[in-house]
């Protein structure tokens, strides 16, 4: 699995114009099931992006899919990991991550 740090390059009014093609893209990696969390840092200097575990590859496709990406506005730094240990509530992650 995967943290995914956004970090604008561009000024926030260009960041707040391309923002709802960014959620829709957002809402369709979500459909996907390949999101697990997503959100704004603060303070507001880019997002973050929780993966389900995925070859990274395809995840690199699907950041450049991005519309932040294909215009230029962000930069992704991806930080892979495996969770050994997860809250109750997160308990059926871990166990797929695990096989």
């Amino acid at each position: 699995m995967y943290v995914v740090l956004l970090n604008y390059t561009a000024p926030i009014e260009e960041i707040d114009y391309a923002l709802p093609d960014h959620v829709e893209w957002l809402t369709k990696q979500y459909e996907h099931g390949y999101f697990l969390a997503s959100g704004r840092r603060k303070p507001r200097v880019g997002g973050v992006i929780i993966t389900r575990p995925m070859n990274r590859g395809k995840l690199d496709a699907i950041l450049a899919s991005d519309p932040f990406s294909v215009k230029h506005l962000a930069q992704y730094e991806v930080i892979e990991f495996s969770p050994t240990k997860t809250a109750p509530e997160l308990r059926e992650l871990n166990e797929a991550v695990a096989r």
